[in-house]
């Protein structure tokens, strides 16, 4: 791909041609050029139309036969947390306690002044003895230091005891446990006392890495998913300074707080996000009907319906989002229940309009599908999840037999009966990694709730931006704002999950834009260029 400056104009009201690729466009489905002018898309279309703005532009870029599509929205972040893990002690590659106990050792010996260690992303599900790791052991690989290890889904936490040392009262908190991972208050109170080690300046790095990693993949936006019981006010404000000031990709902030006049102060979008219903499967936190399967209990509730009914009613007469971390059929059932409930105080109109969400919303019914859908609930769903646990062998089998795990994250349900859909990855939990996600959903692990790459593909670009209230971006047509990606790819193809069903689409005399191919095994397509706004965020080492 080369570029090619025609006058120099200032950046901010260049004008750019890009001509010789492939642009994903519903203006025009066999688009080879786009023109971007102050930030924005001002025409899309085909090479010999190109020629007419060649000469009145600043920038002329040849694609080269590239891909250019919108750029990707991760809608569930955890911006600080996923940089701390790029960068620092991440356990999601250790395939044995043995090797997470020898990657703990190796870290404490590089940090000998880190006053907490801090790591991530321990998956005792995934390890031969399913054992998880005790108190004694990290007490020894660590040398008596304080150490926080979250597990991969941020619910539970091993930790040593120099780090519950400074934490008074730590024993008398629900979900204590004396040798295991800590769950619910427990693991938030000592979730807050590592992060308070953190500096100002450690986090500000973590921030720049994170935000760097996605903007080298192709996302052009994240929606960063803070709160109390998650990280802190300093963390979320610096994040929304550090995003405003310096060229990356956009930053929409969500604070799970139920004080709503607080969130807005903070400059919160909504006061949602991981605003806690349950907790998650793999910590067995998740609140469901029936009991799990490998558990003689059905998980942890943190708020009811009533609760989330004043909450709903509360933001949509603030005018702003309302937004519940729900993964159990009971915690889901609760959601629902208490927008019922909102609904009937303030009016279903005033609710659907408010665009409320849901996060992860794992385990549904048809009753629940239906609701989301009268509501107008965006399900803000990360299909990797699925990738990660699902299948008859895997984690979601393991809590919940293999039956209801079968019924987990039904995409081609939602999107039938018309429920918005935005992936995200809810990265440190699964990595950002967009095209996998969108792979994810194509080639689920349950045939039936399988998409077409389109859609899946939509509900990562377009998707996130419907989310947060914006129906005019996510899409290169005329008008919408230039964040966009250029990618390095094989033929490009039109896939549906079945046949049968979609057989015009996937034919070429439909017009339908093409996309990389993402069978399973097929190389994923290679970042070379992401762009915010007109901006330039990233440029691949080979450009």
């Amino acid at each position: 791909m080369s570029t090619t400056p025609t006058s120099p104009a200032p950046s901010a009201a260049r004008t750019t041609l890009l001509r010789g690729g492939d642009v994903h466009s519903p203006a025009d489905p066999f688009a080879t050029a786009m023109v971007v002018e102050r930030g924005h898309v001002a025409w899309v279309g085909s090479e010999g139309a190109a020629d007419a703005f060649a000469d009145g532009v600043d920038e002329v870029v040849d694609l080269e036969g590239a891909l250019v599509t919108p750029a990707f929205t991760d809608a569930h972040v955890h911006t600080t947390s996923t940089g701390l893990a790029l960068t620092g002690l991440d356990l999601s590659a250790a395939r044995t306690r043995g090797e997470a106990l020898a990657l703990v050792r190796a870290h404490a010996a590089a940090r000998p002044t880190d006053r907490i260690l801090l790591g991530h992303g321990w998956d005792a599900a995934r390890w031969p003895d399913g054992l998880p790791l005790t108190r004694a052991e990290l007490d020894e690989a660590a040398a008596g230091r304080p150490l926080y290890l979250s597990r991969i889904d941020v619910h539970s936490a091993a930790v040593t005891t120099a780090l519950l040392d400074l934490v008074p009262g730590i024993a008398d908190r629900p979900g204590f446990a004396p040798d295991g991972p800590l769950t619910r208050d427990a693991h938030h109170a000592v979730r807050a006392a590592a992060h308070a080690a953190v500096t100002p300046h450690q986090r500000a790095e973590a921030q720049r890495a994170a935000l760097r990693h996605a903007a080298s993949l192709g996302i052009g936006s994240v929606h960063e998913c803070g709160g109390p019981d998650i990280s802190s006010e300093d963390d979320f404000t610096g994040l929304l300074r550090l995003a405003a000031d310096e060229a990356g990709p956009r930053v929409v902030g969500y604070w799970a707080d139920r004080d709503v006049e607080r969130a807005r102060a903070l400059g919160a979008a909504g006061a949602g996000g991981d605003l806690f219903v349950d907790g998650a499967l793999g910590s067995h936190t998740a609140c469901l009907l029936e009991p799990y399967a490998d558990a003689g209990h059905t998980g942890t509730s943190y708020l009811d319906a009533h609760a989330v009914a004043a909450h709903v009613v509360a933001c949509t007469e603030a005018g702003l989002q309302a937004g519940f971390h729900a993964i159990g059929d009971a915690a889901v059932t609760a959601v629902v229940d208490g927008v019922r409930a909102a609904v009937d105080k303030v009016g279903l109109a005033r609710v659907r309009a408010a665009r409320h969400r849901v996060e992860h919303a794992e385990m549904l019914s048809p009753e629940t599908i239906a609701s989301f859908a009268e509501f107008g609930l965006t399900a803000s769903v990360q299909p990797a999840f699925d990738a990660l646990w699902g299948g008859e062998d895997g984690m979601y089998a393991d809590r919940l037999g293999a039956e209801r795990a079968r019924a987990l994250n039904p995409f081609a349900a939602l999107l039938r009966a018309g429920v918005p859909l935005a992936f995200g990855s809810d990265a440190p939990v699964t990595p950002l990694d967009p095209w996998g996600t969108v792979r994810a959903a194509a080639f689920h692990r349950t045939p039936e709730h399988r998409v077409s790459v389109r859609a899946a593909f939509t509900a990562h670009t377009r998707g996130g931006w419907r989310a947060v209230g914006r129906d005019d971006a996510g899409i290169l047509v005329p008008g919408a704002p230039a964040d966009y990606a250029v990618w390095r790819t094989e033929e490009l193809v039109v896939q549906a999950p079945d046949d049968r069903v979609a057989r015009w689409s996937t034919d070429p005399r439909s017009g339908t834009p093409g996309l990389p191919d993402l069978t399973p095994g097929a190389q994923l397509p290679l970042c070379l260029r992401t762009v915010v706004a007109g901006r330039t965020v990233y440029v691949g080492p080979d450009e």
